[in-house]
Formats: C-alpha cells, structure tokens, sequence
C-alpha cells in the first residue's frame, strides 16, 4: 500500500467513532425529587447520581417539601450543595401556583441554571369536543405573556396532560400541541400515566408532541396510584414493573430526537412519603427502572 493509501485508510477508520457517536441516543435523566417524599435535600443530593441522573427538580407539598425547603436554606446555600454532589438543577413542579402565577418562579429557576417548570392547564375540561378544543385554543392565548416571560428568561412552562384538568384527553394534548407550535416558552410535560395504554396512541402523541416536549415521563398507569396497595402492586407504575411495552415509545422519542429531561415516575400513597421504605431502597428501584429502559435502547 502506498502512503497516500495508507493515510486514507487510516482516515476512514478515524472517522468511524465519530460517524457511529452521531448516530447514538440516549435518555437524559432527571431526578424528581418527591420520588423520596419528604426527606431532606441533604439526604435526596447524595443518592442523584446513583440514580443516573444528570439532574434535579424540585416538587412542593403535597408531593414532597423540598421546594419549601429551598425557599429556607436560600438559593447560596443549595448551589453549593449541588455544587458537592455534582448535580445540575432542572427546575420545578408548581401545579399549587398554576400557570398564570409563574413570574417569581421562572426567575428563580432561571437563577438556579434551570429549564422547565411544570404545571398544569386551565379552563372548563368538562364539555363537548367542540367547546374542548376552542377552549384550549383560549388558554393558549391567555398563557402567551406568561410563556413570553419565560422564554425571555431561557425557561419552558411544560402544561402536563393530568387526568380532571383541561389537557386530560388525548384529543386536547394534540390541539395544545398543535396551537403551541410556534410559541417559545411554552411546552408539554407528557404523562403516558394519565393516558390509555395503547403503545399505538402513546408512540403518536410522542410524535404529535415532537419538540414542544419539555419533559418526557417514564411512568406507566400499572394499578393507579390512587388508593393504599401493596408495594409490588403499586411500584407497576415503574417501567419494567408494569405492563406497558416501552420499546415502541423509546423509537419514538428517538424519532423525534427528545434530548430533553426523563423522569422515572410514580406517585406512592399517602403522597409524601418515599415511593420504598429507605432512600437506598429508592434509589435502587429508579436505578432497576433506568437499567429496563437502556436495555431496551
């Protein structure tokens, strides 16, 4: 082989890491605070990374109290402790704020390094289709200050699809989605939870959505979360645990390209405490989880 032969043979194998690193996708995981109910931050920071999380958010009572604690401890004294732990913070969860009521908090999440706020929508959910949609055309357009507020500020209001709220049906998630598409600052925090079961209708929404996606929920319905059950029973929210096919839904989010933040979720009962008995126990069930859904990809 002559040299110039030579160096391009040694060219293209050169290239062949960085062709095959464009091609890989992964989930990029957030932490959510409340999946350890009320216990401190002290003891939440320390376990992040094990759950292979890049990332926290912070939730407020009922859910958990690590919001509340943040507003006690002050922002210095929790960046250094996210400094410690060589955590990023993600942002937060206000559904007790709505979405009218988020000038404060986006500033505060946008100080933190923040990106996302989640909360849920507003309006008269329980009518016909007709007045459905024309209402959530209507909320959109009374959240375009807001989302203007937060765009400004480099953070995206994500409205989760929740059962009882104006984005419950599968039907409202498109219109939202559709009538959001060019609104910056405003967002989905998608919850195939609060969705029927069906890999079909879950893998379209997921492309309906697209980059309006602020968050992705790792969390199927399983049993509900709605009522005192066994612990067996009520961790089937966890991927891997219930019955939902994750595989059509990872191809999707790879379709689109969502580069954004995944929770691994459930909600326990009472709501506040740890989804297992002990931190550890947590952070091993959200690492079991993890493990399912990289297996799959």
């Amino acid at each position: 082989m002559n040299r110039r032969h030579f160096i391009q043979s040694l060219t293209a194998l050169a290239a062949v890491p960085a062709c095959a690193a464009t091609n890989e996708w992964n989930l990029n995981y957030m932490l959510a605070s409340s999946m350890y109910g009320n216990l401190p931050l002290a003891e939440i920071l320390p376990e992040a990374k094990k759950t292979g999380a890049t990332g926290i958010e912070l939730w407020p009572k009922k859910h958990g109290t690590q919001r509340e604690e943040l507003d006690v401890i002050g922002v210095e004294k929790f960046e250094a402790m996210l400094k410690d732990h060589m955590i990023s913070f993600g942002g937060t969860t206000r559904y007790d704020l709505g979405p009218f009521a988020l000038a404060n908090e986006i500033k505060l999440v946008k100080q933190l390094g923040g990106s996302f706020i989640v909360t849920g929508g507003a309006g008269e959910f329980k009518v016909t289709p007709e007045q459905l949609k024309k209402n959530v055309k209507d909320f959109v357009e009374k959240m375009k200050p807001h989302a203007a507020i937060a765009a400004e500020h480099g953070v995206e209001i994500g409205i989760e699809n929740h059962i009882n709220n104006l984005i419950d049906t599968p039907d409202s998630l498109r219109w939202l989605a559709d009538d959001i598409r060019n609104i910056p600052g405003l967002g989905i925090a998608l919850a195939p939870y609060h969705l029927p079961q069906d890999t079909a209708l879950l893998t379209d929404l997921i492309k309906h959505t697209d980059q309006k996606m602020t968050l992705f929920y790792a969390w199927e319905h399983g049993l509900g979360c709605m009522k005192p059950m066994p612990k067996e029973d009520e961790i089937q929210q966890l991927p891997g645990r219930g019955k939902l096919d994750w595989k059509p839904l990872l191809a999707a989010l790879r379709e689109i390209k969502f580069t954004g933040p995944t929770e691994i979720f459930m909600h326990p009962t009472p709501r506040g405490i740890p989804i297992m008995p002990t931190s550890a126990e947590v952070t091993a069930e959200i690492l079991r989880a993890k493990n399912h859904l990289d297996a799959l990809i």
